[in-house]
């Protein structure tokens, strides 16, 4: 889909410009915004600023400097070919272009490129020229070889200097020379005598020492001067943090607050040392045991128990699951699931439904797999979860269903969660066909409903909008669906290609359409989805996407990371294999900070690329959100754990990077008005505990994207979105659910979520 169409060496330094054919990018991108592009499956996200957009050719032109193995594919590939993704348009528009009309009127501008900066500046400088505004570009390299676009910036800018390190072209000097003979040292006093500043700002963009001393020098002539810090950029969504850039006394997400930023106020210094590449360390990841059976069963459990006990599934010996990415459960035999479900007592008002967020029939599918009919188990799921593989492993059922059995009163409830595996892990592995084709009749005479995001919230809303008639299109950022299911959530607890990918397929099979790589908000707006392309509803499912950090001294620096980048570099882009381009970079001593189940995904994650991890946890371990379950395995694999312990400031080297966190012991006190213990600093108990890596996990908020592009969408004062208890939002036909509502929980609340605000389109879509 995505042809490349032109293809040029720019200069000798391996610089490249190259045209894609991509629709959805050229309809709304404009100057100062950014896309990712991925050349290969098994390459890396690379984020790269957009130089040009022709939307008659519908095509994107991107200028790119080959600098790792993902760019280098990106070289060897040739006009005719077709990269594996690109998404966008990513960022802010520049604030000039969305500057009032009588305040552009009044521009008199400066734009000053360095390197591969030589390219973004283009676009704006030809947005300059069209509307007229006096504009002078000044171009810095270290020789002549290195410059490119001289033609092209000609013809679009007032005057063009070029300067260069070695004087082999132009005039000899740094682009800081020609800003001081262009722009008076003491602009004050000239201006008190009458005179006009030549510039009302100036914009740069290059390398990060360029835009510093561009920034330097402007701020003492009283310049306003805008920088591009699109070289921060990893994801490219803001979904991992690793963007963060301090400006003025405020920490911004490079993704989504920029990537454009005012010069005089950017700590420089300290992106320069986040730009540093770690000492590399390659991870040989261990998935086989010191006998050679790289399929090890732990035999601490029988393989079948009496009925009156519950059922154990069996599972990796902690030792050799550390040192893989396999999943940790093999789940029930047949025999087991049999086992297990005998045990059920058939309340006359089984609880276990009520706690259900999707209200899944739980006594009737576990009487059929008592009687050994799982295709009628299966059904009877199917009916009220679009993701049952997917909740029968991550589900926290013990705070739910399991949590109202009424066996667990004197003993262990029913293992509702493994059965639900159980059952649908035995119908993918026995049927080709796992989906109910309610209606999949032409769609052309359907209302068109549109769900932002393929969590588990916009798959559930999805496969029941889909089995009532509807014509469902799912819209995704990223380039695989799945949302949190595929970025968050690691290998080891869910499978992506085994559990995840069959669940999605299930929804194709309904009829949902599913387009990857579109950004809502940026690539098309809500309103876009009503007005051109003919949806009648819309419900946003994006999820809580930007890490939290702890707001503590030291959190910029070098090794402090969040655990979404973490999770996403494994889990997504598949880090840890040789085979895939992107890199995972953890020293051998790990802290992670957090006791939620996020926490435990990084702390095992980190484990298993051969870190020594230890878990940080301000509460006893009673009070940690995470599943048991999870813990019970973090502690199993040899994941160590400190309790009542703050951090209150990471410490780094002399070059930037982290090496110690200085905490606090904290002790717990009385109940709160929420019904949760308080708990307190002990006076004196301030120490030292050194680190090569700090990983925070301390949740998520939802991204500012979509209300920020859409008007009239109320929002709550911690940017989640409001709605009513069917999932109504303040704009008719909008609706939202999951954690843009919520915040950050979990995959079965999403689901609920979903459920009720499908039923709400239907009677929506019903009455108008």
């Amino acid at each position: 889909m995505y042809t490349i169409l032109k293809k040029e060496l720019l200069n000798s330094n391996q610089i490249y410009l190259m045209e894609i054919h991509a629709p959805w990018i050229a309809r709304n991108g404009q100057p100062g915004q950014f896309v990712i592009v991925i050349p290969i499956d098994k390459g890396e996200r690379v984020p790269l600023t957009i130089c040009d957009i022709d939307p008659e050719r519908e095509s994107v032109t991107i200028v790119y400097q080959v600098v790792g193995e993902s760019t280098r594919r990106l070289s060897q590939m040739a006009v005719g070919d077709s990269l594996y993704t690109i998404v966008g348009p990513l960022g802010r528009t520049s604030e000039l272009i969305t500057a009032p009309a009588d305040e552009q009127q009044r521009m008199r501008l400066l734009f000053v490129a360095g390197g591969v900066g030589i390219a973004p500046v283009y676009p704006q400088v030809k947005w300059a020229h069209d509307k007229g505004i006096p504009t002078d570009v000044i171009i810095g390299a270290r020789n002549r070889d290195l410059l490119f676009f001289e033609d092209e910036m000609r013809a679009v800018c007032d005057h063009l200097y070029i300067m260069t390190d070695d004087g082999s072209y132009g005039e000899k000097g740094l682009v800081t020379n020609k800003i001081e003979q262009l722009v008076p040292a003491d602009t004050s006093t000239a201006t008190a005598g009458g005179y006009v500043p030549p510039y009302t700002h100036c914009v740069a963009i290059g390398p990060i020492p360029m835009m510093k001393f561009v920034s330097l020098l402007t701020k003492r002539l009283g310049l306003p001067t805008i920088v591009s810090m699109n070289c921060m950029m990893v994801d490219g969504t803001g979904m991992c943090g690793a963007c963060r850039v301090t400006v003025g006394d405020k920490v911004k997400f490079t993704c989504v607050d920029g990537p454009e930023f005012d010069g005089h106020l950017v700590d420089f210094d300290e992106a320069a040392r986040r730009l540093r590449r770690p000492d590399e360390r390659k991870y040989h990841i261990a998935t086989v045991s010191a006998d050679g059976s790289d399929h090890h069963r732990c035999n601490l459990a029988p393989a079948v128990e009496q009925a009156v006990s519950r059922q154990r599934p069996q599972e990796q010996d902690p030792a050799v699951r550390a040192t893989n990415f396999d999943e940790v459960s093999y789940g029930f035999t047949p025999e087991q699931a049999v086992a297990e479900a005998r045990r059920c007592l058939h309340c006359k008002k089984p609880l276990c439904v009520t706690q259900c967020p999707v209200s899944i029939h739980i006594p009737d599918f576990i009487a059929a797999v008592a009687q050994g009919d799982f295709a009628q188990a299966a059904d009877i799921i199917a009916h009220d979860s679009a993701l049952p593989a997917v909740c029968g492993r991550v589900c926290p059922q013990e705070t739910q269903c399991e949590g109202s059995c009424i066996l667990g009163k004197k003993g262990e409830p029913i293992a509702i969660g493994a059965l639900e595996r159980f059952v649908a892990d035995w119908k993918r592995e026995h049927s080709s066909d796992h989906s109910d084709h309610s209606d999949l009749s032409d769609s052309s005479d359907k209302k068109k409903v549109a769900i932002i995001g393929s969590g588990p919230s916009g798959l559930t809303c999805a496969g029941d909008l889909a089995k009532q008639g509807y014509a469902v299109t799912i819209f995704e950022a990223l380039h695989h669906a799945g949302g949190v299911l595929v970025y968050g959530i690691p290998e080891f607890r869910l499978p992506k290609q085994k559990v995840v990918e069959p669940e999605i397929d299930n929804l194709r099979r309904l009829g949902v359409e599913i387009k990857t790589n579109v950004i809502v908000g940026k690539s098309v707006t809500v309103d876009d989805l009503f007005d051109r392309y003919g949806y009648s509803a819309v419900y946003i499912a994006s999820g809580a996407g930007l890490p939290k950090f702890m707001g503590i001294p030291g959190e910029t620096l070098v090794g402090v990371i969040s655990a979404n980048e973490l999770l996403t570099r494994t889990n997504l882009m598949h880090g840890y294999d040789e085979a895939y381009d992107t890199p995972i970079y953890l020293g051998h001593r790990v802290a992670v900070i957090g006791g939620g189940n996020v926490a435990m995904d990084a702390a095992r994650t980190a484990k298993r690329l051969g870190s020594e991890v230890t878990v940080i946890y301000r509460r006893e371990q009673a009070d940690m959100p995470a599943r048991r379950e999870e813990v019970h395995h973090a502690m199993e694999e040899g994941i160590q754990f400190s309790f009542l312990t703050n951090p209150t400031e990471f410490l780094g080297d002399e070059q930037g990077n982290v090496c110690a966190m200085r905490c606090v012991r904290m002790q717990m006190g009385d109940l709160d008005e929420k019904g949760r213990r308080r708990f307190s600093v002990i006076e004196g108990s301030e120490f030292e505990m050194e680190v090569d890596n700090v990983v925070v996990a301390l949740g998520t908020s939802p991204n500012p994207l979509i209300k920020s592009t859409t008007p009239g969408l109320d929002t709550e004062p911690w940017g989640g979105l409001k709605t009513n208890d069917e999932g109504q939002t303040s704009r008719p036909g909008v609706f939202a659910g999951g954690d843009a509502v919520s915040g950050a929980a979990t995959v079965i609340l999403a689901m609920g979520a979903g459920r009720v605000a499908a039923r709400a389109i239907d009677k929506y879509l019903s009455e108008n």
